[in-house]
């Protein structure tokens, strides 16, 4: 799972880093040892997300993170061996980010209660860079209600549907024009009850005398890219909308209530669409923010092209 910077981030990178994906907890890889004798050091997954059991959204990929570089020559095998299977056929593809991160998506959104399975059977194949898998790995999981946020930040509003219908608007404020919020759509990374937040650690303002200093733990975070965007509540900002000149440093402002109501609605994966920012999208590896490239551009990266996912 990733892991990325507690705050509203303006001026943060718009990618992660090489080591933004490892696990901040239990490592979410889960694998059995192969008796295998390896033909040279292993070849190792660090993490595969979403972790096994889980229920995520439409807008979900799965993203294999690699201990060591793949090297090109060898990625399309690697990818023939990480097989995806689901309840009923869904065309997507491998892309790869960099050379230790590759990520599975469907060509759309999947499709609701679709059940998926990944087996990456990487006993004896190669890295190309003379590493060798030892383990095979399998992850299941399931797609479940198709909810999706809708922002607008000119019209200071986010409309949330579930399943096609609508569920709720709420009034909204996003970046100001110092620090725009990223425009795209971006899969919910993961979401906290808390979280403590700095101008600091996104590269804004270390002087506690800056207009733009702050230092707070703030409620009802749901997380949506590596360089600090979330939706959340703000004491800065209690009572967003179109009625009120503040903006964010990034981030989407709900007020309290709404922000508490939001946290409830969404789980990880879920889709969350800004437009009307004067900001580029969000970089696709910037968290989960893969449905940023056009198919023609996801196809690019990757080393075996479209496929079909088989039945389990």
């Amino acid at each position: 799972m990733l892991v990325g910077a507690s705050a509203c981030g303006g001026g943060g990178s718009d990618k992660a880093s090489g080591n933004d994906a490892k696990a901040s907890g239990k490592p979410s890889a889960s694998a059995s040892p192969s008796p295998t004798k390896p033909a040279g050091p292993p070849m190792l997954l660090d993490t595969i997300t979403p972790q096994t059991g889980t229920t995520v959204g439409v807008a979900m990929p799965i993203s294999v993170i690699f201990t060591n570089p793949v090297a090109e020559k060898a990625r399309a095998t690697v990818e023939k061996h990480m097989k995806v299977s689901a309840s009923q056929p869904v065309a997507g593809a491998w892309h790869w980010f960099g050379d230790q991160r590759a990520d599975w998506r469907p060509k759309t959104y999947w499709p609701s209660g679709t059940k998926v399975k990944i087996d990456a059977d990487m006993n004896g194949v190669s890295n190309g860079n003379g590493r060798y898998g030892v383990r095979s790995y399998t992850h299941t999981f399931t797609i479940g209600d198709d909810v999706r946020a809708d922002v607008s930040v000119t019209g200071h509003t986010m409309k949330v549907t579930r399943n096609g219908a609508t569920v709720r608007t709420l009034s909204i404020n996003a970046g100001s024009a110092e620090y725009p919020t990223w425009n795209g759509t971006m899969a919910v990374i993961d979401k906290q009850e808390k979280v403590h937040m700095t101008s600091c650690s996104v590269g804004i303002s270390c002087d506690k005398g800056s207009p733009n200093f702050y230092d707070l733990t703030l409620p009802w975070d749901v997380h949506l890219t590596q360089s600090g965007t979330y939706v959340h509540y703000s004491t800065g900002d209690p009572y967003p909308g179109s009625g009120s000149a503040r903006g964010s440093h990034g981030c989407v402002h709900l007020s309290m209530s709404d922000a508490k109501w939001f946290y409830g609605q969404v789980k990880q994966g879920d889709p969350v669409t800004i437009t009307g920012s004067p900001r580029a999208k969000a970089s696709p590896d910037n968290g989960y923010a893969d449905f940023n490239l056009g198919w023609d551009q996801w196809l690019a990266g990757s080393a075996s092209g479209e496929g079909t996912t088989a039945t389990p």
